[in-house]
């Protein structure tokens, strides 16, 4: 029976605007997390009904209920702890009102489970783009249920949907009489008709965006331009924000503290680090207080920011799909179909998320391989923002060596892995939305949790990995490792024995342990040598934890090799090149 509900779900597939609508519906305090005992990721958030607070989860988009992949079983889970916990519920079904027929495939099921749900026909201001007429009221009579057209990212409709949800019922619908898909042609004939329309200056360039020979130079300007603009957004947030708020205001409040410590001491060494002709360089000082704060929020958010506005702007367009269609035979060759190209961008920004996001692979090889190649050879922003502050001074004497060289390993390292490992790579089946524009609420949630969540793992690390290389140094540790892997560090790579302690450092944070580079008066050789290791040799801390996590401790322990063995060569070879 209709009432009131203290909480709802929304359920849908993939690509059908449900992150707009769970937007529009939800207020600020909106949480992101993992699935208890999974690492399918939901957002949960809060939203009014009658000036009540109602709890609202964006379950993980599926097309179907059968639970044969993580997402499908993380939301057949959640609507059954629904169910069973007893408490007034419903279920927001988001449809792709342009098209109806495959969306209904998964209301069908919804129906079959006999709970309270609405449907909210979404993107409804594209079925009139398209020449597609629906009867509404015929649709809403023949699912038994209420049927409420939405566009969220004008807001047509939603206030409509939030009146409907206390109405959430039952449906009385029977399709036990003949097979689902006959039943859905049925519906389909009932309530929708198609009008001709004429190709849109979008639909043309949809398919420019999937055709090689002019994809492939679109996605080469996309690129161009996407880093472009990150680097041109970082820079200015840097030079107009945060250089100036350090060095104006804070470094004052250091030096204070440095001269009630007076000037010296354990303590200061570990706090405010080492002064530079008494004032303080935060890239170099190497204090808790100056660059453990300095690096991440200052030299690596500003990036981090730019990095997820861009990445979350391709998103909502439509554009990712299309480049895995794109990429999808080129990725073959390293053992990945088209999708695989998603984690190696997302560990552009950081590489936990783009661990994590090996779980859209379909099988436990794929994750692997791709994991373990992003891992080895995808530098996160954080550490491109430190190599470029390294060697930027040099140009393309510096850049192109490094990031060549990354990028080769990354082409050889998933070639020999697609060889060695069992099993194969299944092709690429994906649905390519039309091309949107960008809903700016959803967007700016999606960027703000992003930084959050950054803010709240990097931070600690940073501060660590900070504390760490004082202690270090301080109690001669890093001379004694240098004595003991020099064989290795500087018989074959050429490296400074100095540089070991950026070597540790770089499990925690690689980031703060290519700044640690710079006071080691290294060549341009050994800057390159040593940057390429640093990004290849170990994940940090907190991507090895994920991938522990994600893939068990034998599969960590093979990666482990895998990284280490293709490091040693790598450094060992360009030693002799360079």
């Amino acid at each position: 029976m209709p009432g009131r509900v203290n909480k709802v779900l929304l359920i849908g597939n993939p690509n059908v605007g449900k992150s707009v609508v769970f937007s529009r519906l939800t207020g600020v305090k909106v949480i992101a997390s993992n699935y208890p005992g999974t690492t399918v990721e939901f957002s949960e958030g809060i939203m009014h009904i009658d000036h009540e607070d109602v709890r609202i989860a964006d379950v993980p988009g599926v097309y179907s209920l059968g639970a044969e992949s993580r997402a499908e079983e993380v939301a057949v889970k959640m609507l059954e702890d629904s169910i069973k916990s007893g408490e007034p519920y419903a279920v927001v079904n988001v449809i792709d009102a342009t098209n109806l027929e495959r969306n209904l495939s998964l209301t069908l099921q919804l129906i079959k489970k006999r709970i309270p749900m609405v449907i909210a026909l979404n993107l409804w201001d594209e079925t009139q783009h398209t020449g597609i007429e629906i009867d509404v009221k015929l649709l809403e009579s023949l699912l038994g249920v209420p049927c409420v057209p939405t566009c969220a990212i004008t807001g047509e409709g939603i206030k409509e949907l939030v009146d409907s949800i206390n109405s959430a019922v039952v449906s009385g619908f029977d399709f036990e009489k003949s097979e689902k898909w006959n039943r859905i042609g049925e519906i389909i004939g009932r309530v929708q008709k198609i009008i001709h329309r004429h190709h849109t200056l979008l639909d043309r360039f949809s398919e420019i965006s999937v055709r090689p020979v002019t994809g492939l130079p679109l996605a080469g300007l996309i690129a161009l331009a996407a880093f472009w603009l990150i680097r041109l957004i970082g820079e200015t947030l840097i030079n107009r924000l945060f250089d100036p708020f350090f060095n104006s205001l804070w470094a004052p409040a250091v030096m204070r503290i440095s001269g009630l410590l007076n000037g010296r001491g354990l303590l200061h060494d570990i706090l405010i680090g080492r002064l530079a002709g008494g004032e303080i360089d935060f890239g170099e000082a190497f204090g808790i207080l100056t660059t453990g704060l300095y690096v991440p929020l200052a030299a690596v958010l500003p990036y981090i920011f730019a990095f997820y506005l861009v990445l979350s702007l391709l998103e909502d367009s439509g554009y990712l799909p299309r480049l895995a269609v794109l990429m999808d035979n080129s990725m073959h060759k390293v053992g990945l179909h088209g999708y695989g190209i998603i984690p190696m961008i997302l560990g552009l920004g950081c590489n936990v998320p783009g661990a994590l996001s090996t779980r859209i692979m379909e099988t436990k090889r794929e994750r692997f391989l791709a994991a373990t190649i992003m891992a080895i050879s995808v530098p996160c922003m954080a550490q491109i923002a430190m190599i470029s502050g390294l060697i930027g001074k040099e140009g393309a004497r510096g850049f192109v060596p490094v990031f060549g060289t990354l990028l080769l390993v990354w082409v050889f390292m998933g070639m020999i892995l697609n060889r060695t490992l069992k099993g194969h790579t299944p092709e690429l089946f994906i649905e390519i939305p039309p091309y949107r524009v960008p809903y700016w609420n959803a967007i700016a949630k999606k960027v703000w949790m992003r930084i959050v969540w950054f803010i709240r793992e990097a931070v600690p690390w940073v501060l660590v990995g900070v504390l760490l290389v004082n202690l270090m140094y301080l109690s001669g540790m890093t001379e004694l490792m240098g004595r003991i892997l020099s064989p290795v560090v500087t018989g074959i790579m050429g490296l400074p024995p100095e540089s070991v302690g950026a070597l540790v450092v770089g499990f925690l944070r690689k980031d703060v342990a290519v700044g640690m580079l710079a006071p080691l008066g290294m060549t341009l050789k050994q800057l390159i040598i040593a940057c390429v290791v640093l990004t290849m040799y170990f994940p940090c801390a907190a991507t090895f934890t994920v991938m522990l996590r994600e893939f068990g401790l034998k599969d960590m322990i093979k990666a482990t090799l895998i990284m280490l063995a293709s490091t040693i060569i790598t450094g060992g070879l360009l030693n002799l090149i360079l």
